[in-house]
């Protein structure tokens, strides 16, 4: 298949899907054919990848191979016993893992823990010489907003300086607590920014989350451009579901990614949904529909 077009439309989508089926219809050796040549991409777009969208395939170097042959640039939530595999495939560790959704910073009584993780994490993702490490502002539990947000702030000034100092940004990742996290905090935009002008550290920002934040409050493109200094990493994923980014959905993912494009946004998208099909097929569906 040839790379998309910028001007890709919804009826290049549904030819695109075509192609992925006939593929999918011819068979294995079919796909191995497909899978031996490199995508040729524009990489305006830096693709990443969470490990559920390729799920069913357990070896690990097989998935870094994958990755490389459709243009992904790294691998999000892995730790030091996978970095040195993935070095070797030229891979970076786009989101390292730190703390839990139930001890977020929005508690004061989660700080010590959540700190020493976070500060791990830090350090080691540093010397790696990759870029990012999530935390989470976990659930109200009865906090109003407000005090929530103060609590987060004092919870991050503390790690602030060293993630400064070792060059990682530190992405609180906004969820939906309308359909999947019942009752999580960090779950609007505004709140999160906020919380980053607050701490006012350039190594304090977001994750993105598109399918999160299409729940919480659509207009995506708008919301992208207007934040964007405060964004760290993005997510991608179909709506309703959590399944491919496809015609299936109703997100429209060329013109979210040229919103992208055209916002300077300088860091990785990647990809984290459950495919309902082949996932490798589906993977270079999504990957190509990125590549604006």
């Amino acid at each position: 298949m040839m790379p998309v077009p910028s001007s890709f439309s919804r009826r290049n989508l549904l030819k695109l899907m075509g192609a992925t089926a006939a593929a999918l219809a011819a068979g294995p050796a079919s796909l191995r054919a497909a899978d031996a040549a490199p995508l040729q991409l524009k990489g305006r777009i830096k693709q990443g990848l969470c490990m559920g969208a390729l799920r069913g395939i357990k070896d690990f170097e097989e998935i870094c191979k994958i990755c490389v042959r459709l243009g992904i640039k790294g691998i999000d939530f892995t730790g030091p016993k996978e970095w040195e595999t993935m070095k070797k495939y030229g891979l970076v560790g786009t989101l390292s893992r730190s703390g839990t959704l139930k001890s977020g910073f929005n508690h004061k009584e989660n700080h010590a823990e959540a700190l020493a993780s976070l500060r791990k994490a830090i350090e080691e993702t540093s010397a790696a010489g990759f870029p990012n490490v999530i935390c989470f502002s976990g659930n109200r539990a009865g906090l109003s907003d407000e005090e929530g947000l103060v609590n987060c702030v004092a919870g991050l000034k503390q790690v602030a300086a060293l993630a400064e100092e070792k060059k990682v940004n530190v992405c609180m990742e906004l969820l939906n607590s309308k359909r999947n996290h019942k009752d999580y905090q960090c779950d609007h935009t505004a709140w999160g920014v906020e919380m980053c002008k607050r701490v006012g550290s350039e190594r304090i920002k977001l994750l993105y989350d598109i399918y999160h934040m299409q729940i919480m409050e659509g207009d995506v493109i708008a919301t992208i451009k207007e934040s964007v200094k405060y964004i760290g990493h993005m997510h991608t994923a179909g709506n309703p579901g959590r399944h491919e980014i496809d015609d299936t959905q109703e997100l429209f993912y060329p013109a979210i990614m040229r919103g992208v494009v055209d916002s300077g946004y300088q860091g990785y998208v990647s990809h984290e949904y459950t495919p309902t099909r082949d996932a490798v097929a589906s993977l270079e569906q999504s990957v190509r529909l990125c590549d604006v």
